[in-house]
């Protein structure tokens, strides 16, 4: 009997041995970085084609009646068992003597259950109704449909719910819809897979970035700062690559507000049934009068901002089964005596790393970025938040603002650091004002310093590095060591983790085929070996050292087996 068990044990380890190789020799894992830099020339053929869908587009035109909800949408609560369902009724006016809607006129309610008929649950929610308005004379205001969110509380872990959504007093209901919450939260259980894009726009590329991220069917969606691009154009509904290049004598900032409702109408198919988490970024502060900005950002979308101790929809946390996401404002003050910074602190020493392993977050502008495009601009927030997030042990970084792709090896203040996060930054959306080609370490790229800091933000902290191979200088003469994977194209990435210590990190280029990768690695975790403020317990998740091929006999081959079956 011991002899047969042996046989069974040792054929057991050949037949996991390939399987480890299948698991870490194809694709690299974060362990045998830091990886030498390495930039993708440019595919010349795939740039120039980043054009607006126009507004008779049928993806993008009207075809509800009266006050039937539109623009529907589901995001998450803080946690699995509650989440939004946000929509518009009524249309939107734009010209110069508009009257708003009365929101108290259109009920905010949302039947819900988990079967189809009958639903068994009803939800009441709050509505509004937000304008743009201009104090000169002759640009056109807008003011919006009724915007409603409804929460949804009492749902269960991991289930798919449908619902439907409008004011059934009136009979303007929508069709039914459907959702899936996210999984309990605890080391074992995660979404997935979770799609991440930045600066998507509403061109011919954005539907392509769409599609392509439909195809990989993703439990969540977070999209990382720059949404419609409505503040490329002005009030007439002129539009331009390039807003302050055709538009440099216009006396603020100008907006065409409809690009948001057609961006809503175009998204609904995907964000009604996928939950969306949206950023806030610099194409939403559209200024108006009385220095009102974010007007549409905060108005349109559903945060839970309450949920997770925020008073703003600048900064808020999420749970996705394993993983604690924190989401920031590149846009809004975040020095250590600005709210900002105390809540982060604050959500930070809340998070149980023994219930939530992973730890994401998630801003616009990069820390970490070597193009020319906005180099350093965002170093003031870097200067005042990244020892916060190093100290707490921040696995993954998801940037946007820079319209390319890049991911960093771990860093921490501008050095290679085994504890510090990977920087991913995916603007690469597909927005009208096209791909980020030139790189500040080429010869004469590098930005004269007074340029680089944000005109929205203020402030100067990018000064001229005092050690390592860039001393003295503001730019690196060649790609920093910190910069692992380069491209300039249009694309999106999937998240999937596997475990307490692995996630699978890949990126899609929009010219491939939905099979094919651009870039791929595994992100590992190694928690025994950067402890993190507050310490975890001595029960929790073990690091990359306790899954190695060594063996003390059947019992240790079995948790072996146990091992890789998780992965």
């Amino acid at each position: 009997m011991a002899l047969l068990f042996v046989k069974m044990v040792g054929a057991l380890f050949i037949f996991l041995i390939p399987n480890i190789f299948q698991i870490y020799g194809e694709i690299p894992t974060t362990l045998e970085g830091p990886f030498n830099p390495v930039t993708v020339p440019l595919d010349k053929s795939f740039r120039g084609h980043a054009i607006d869908l126009p507004d008779n587009d049928p993806r993008v035109q009207r075809n509800v009646t009266g006050f039937e909800p539109e623009q529907i949408s589901v995001s998450l609560s803080s946690t699995y068992d509650s989440v939004w369902i946000s929509w518009i009724t009524g249309e939107f006016q734009i010209g110069e003597n508009i009257k708003p809607l009365n929101p108290k006129t259109v009920a905010s309610v949302v039947h819900y259950g988990k079967f189809r008929y009958p639903m068994s649950h009803k939800a009441s929610g709050q509505s509004l109704v937000y304008s743009q308005l201009y104090p000169f004379e002759g640009l056109q205001n807008y003011t919006s449909g009724i915007i409603h969110h409804v929460r949804l509380t009492g749902l269960k872990p991991n289930t798919q719910y449908y619902y439907r959504c409008g004011d059934p007093s009136i009979q303007a209901m929508s069709e039914i819809y459907y959702f899936k919450t996210m999984p309990v939260s605890n080391p074992k259980s995660y979404p997935s897979r979770i799609a991440v894009m930045g600066d998507l726009g509403l061109t011919y590329n954005s539907t392509s970035t769409v599609e392509h991220l439909r195809s990989n069917k993703p439990d969540l969606i977070l999209l990382v700062g720059d949404v419609s691009y409505a503040n490329l154009y002005l009030t007439n509904g002129t539009g331009s690559d390039c807003y302050s290049c055709s538009f440099s004598d216009t006396p603020i900032h100008e907006t065409y507000q409809p690009r948001w409702d057609y961006w809503g109408r175009y998204m609904q198919p995907v964000i009604s049934k996928v939950p969306i988490m949206m950023v806030q970024g610099n194409h939403e502060i559209e200024e108006q009068a009385q220095n009102r900005t974010f007007a549409s950002y905060s108005s349109r979308f559903a945060f839970p901002s309450k949920e997770s101790g925020s008073s703003s929809t600048f900064y808020y946390s999420f749970n996705a089964g394993g993983i604690h996401f924190i989401v920031l404002g590149g846009y809004v003050a975040y020095n250590k005596s600005d709210d900002q910074y105390k809540w982060l602190e604050k959500d930070l020493a809340n998070v149980n790393r023994e219930i939530t392993p992973w730890l994401v977050a998630t801003w616009h502008p990069p820390w970490y970025t070597t193009y020319t495009a906005h180099y350093r601009e965002a170093e003031c927030m870097k200067v005042a938040m990244e020892d916060l997030l190093y100290q707490y042990g921040v696995d993954i970084v998801f940037n946007g603002h820079v319209h390319a792709y890049e991911r960093s090896n771990r860093v921490y203040n501008y050095n290679l650091d085994p504890c510090g996060p990977i920087y991913i930054a995916i603007g690469d959306g597909g927005n009208r004002e096209k791909m980020a080609i030139t790189h500040a370490d080429d010869p004469g790229n590098c930005p004269e310093p007074s340029t680089t800091p944000d005109e929205f933000m203020g402030g100067f902290c990018a000064y001229n590095f005092t050690s390592g191979p860039a001393a003295g200088k503001f730019c690196w003469d060649r790609q920093p060591e910190y910069s692992a994977y380069r491209e300039t194209s249009f694309g999106h990435g999937i998240l999937e983790v596997k475990n307490e210590t692995h996630a699978l990190w890949t990126w899609h280029r929009n010219q491939d085929m939905y099979n094919k990768v651009g870039d791929q690695i595994y992100i590992v975790r190694q928690p025994q070996r950067c402890p993190v403020k507050p310490k975890v317990s001595k029960n929790s998740p073990v690091g990359r050292d306790d899954f190695c091929l060594t063996t003390k006999g059947p019992m240790d081959m079995m948790k072996l087996k146990d091992r890789i079956i998780q992965l």
